[in-house]
């Protein structure tokens, strides 16, 4: 898998699955995780190298310079000694290389589950700044909407006061309920500032215009697997609680190593050496050593260090245990809220609907009234107040649906830049 940065470009338009792609390439926390996952790989290799054979060699030369005393008579003699050795070993039995290798493989396997857990993150981090840019940028269009309903009550209440046909009070209402939409405008606007760089940041690229929710949005029938169906899922496969069960693997083999401390090891090593003038006794001589043989090292006592490392290492091993037990619950809370809101999505957004339609209404009914004189313009003012209201709770369930679908599958362990691709035409660009 290729990770670099993506060279600098103008802002243009970005759809989701644009923005989920560019995150892998760019997004700092991603390139990170993908790191360590390339590192905790190694961890398998690592381990399995504790049972395969290691060779070495070694060389040395030396100018020797000695001087030999005979009936006072002394002799100089120099000379050039030199020795190459090269050994093997293999170890034959050994408790320790075995769990080493044995964590090794757990290491590794744990990485990978990190990194899965951080593929299935970055997708949630993406399409949540996504869905929040264009939430605030929705919020910021109902904003000045209304703002604008606002002003032009306020004309209207100024028109009917200077005919004598209102009052003083419909023209403060109105110019209150104006200043405060004038004050939601300026408030969303930062709002949206402020989730456009939080998805640039991770995009990496300058944002343009994103892709808008589709007008004719339609949701899906509910779900049709069971929550017991999807918890067996998620128990399976969800990254978190294979790497915590991965750890405990990792804790146990640390069990054996301690262990270990108080057992023999049993080695095969042979070596071939080949040494020149190695001593003044073999000035001149060249010796040459072959050797085959079992090598035993039985640890007799530590200090009570083997003993100390071993508690440590099974109290290690039942935090372990507790950690799993703690994400695994924490995990199907998750996939248990997830899922109910996502069965009730459905329900509430045809809801909102309906509120939507039935503001609208009331607001041309209240309009009609107000003229009628059964009415006052306060009454116009909390309708539209309320209807847009009702468009803002609509817009963010619409979302709101989207994210339950993919939070349930990451909960289960299953959300992959399909499920991306899966929700990508929701979207369209801006025409």
């Amino acid at each position: 898998m290729a990770v670099s940065l993506l060279p600098a470009a103008p802002a243009h338009a970005l759809g989701l699955l644009e923005a989920y792609q560019a995150a892998l390439k760019n997004d700092p926390a991603y390139r990170a995780a993908y790191y360590a996952g390339q590192a905790g790989a190694e961890n398998r290799a690592l381990g399995r190298a504790n049972l395969l054979p290691t060779v070495s060699g070694s060389f040395g030369a030396s100018k020797v310079r000695n001087t030999i005393t005979e009936a006072k008579i002394i002799f100089p003699r120099d000379y050039l000694s030199r020795s190459a050795t090269v050994q093997l070993r293999q170890p034959l039995f050994s408790l320790d290389a075995w769990a080493r290798a044995k964590q090794g493989s757990a290491q590794a396997a744990y990485a990978a589950s990190v990194f899965e857990s951080q593929q299935q993150e970055v997708i949630s981090r993406v399409v949540n700044a996504y869905f929040d840019v264009l939430y605030k940028a929705d919020l910021l269009a109902l904003a000045k909407v209304e703002r604008d309903v606002y002003v032009e009550q306020r004309k209207i209440n100024d028109r009917l006061f200077e005919k004598g046909e209102g009052t003083r009070t419909d023209m403060l209402e109105s110019q209150a309920r104006l200043d405060t939409a004038e004050a939601a405008v300026l408030e969303t606007q930062d709002a949206l500032t402020v989730s456009r760089t939080t998805l640039a940041a991770i995009v990496g690229v300058e944002l343009g215009q994103l892709d808008a929710l589709v007008p004719e949005f339609e949701t899906r029938p509910p779900e049709s697997l069971s929550f017991e169906a999807w918890k067996n899922i998620a128990l399976e496969r969800n990254p978190d609680i294979k790497a915590m069960m991965h750890g405990v693997e990792i804790a146990r083999q640390e069990v054996t190593k301690s262990r270990a401390g108080h057992l023999p090891r049993v080695d095969f090593v042979a070596a071939y050496s080949r040494s020149s003038s190695d001593t003044i006794q073999t000035y001149n001589q060249e010796t040459t050593s072959r050797s085959v043989g079992i090598q035993v090292n039985i640890p007799l006592y530590a200090g009570g260090q083997v003993n100390a490392a071993t508690r440590q290492s099974v109290a290690n091993q039942e935090k372990a245990k507790a950690d799993l037990q703690a994400q695994t619950d924490k995990v199907l809370t998750e996939l248990r809220k997830d899922y109910d809101a996502m069965m009730s999505s459905v329900a509430r957004i045809g809801a909102l609907q309906k509120a939507v339609a039935s503001s609208e209404l009331l607001i041309k009914a209240t309009q009609m009234s107000v003229k009628g004189g059964v009415r006052i313009n306060l009454d116009v003012l909390n309708a539209t107040q309320q209807l847009y209201v009702n468009k803002r709770d609509l817009a963010q369930a619409r979302y709101n649906y989207l994210l339950n679908t993919l939070r349930m599958r990451a909960s289960a362990g299953t959300l992959t830049e399909a499920d991306v691709r899966e929700i990508a035409p929701y979207f369209r660009p801006v025409s």
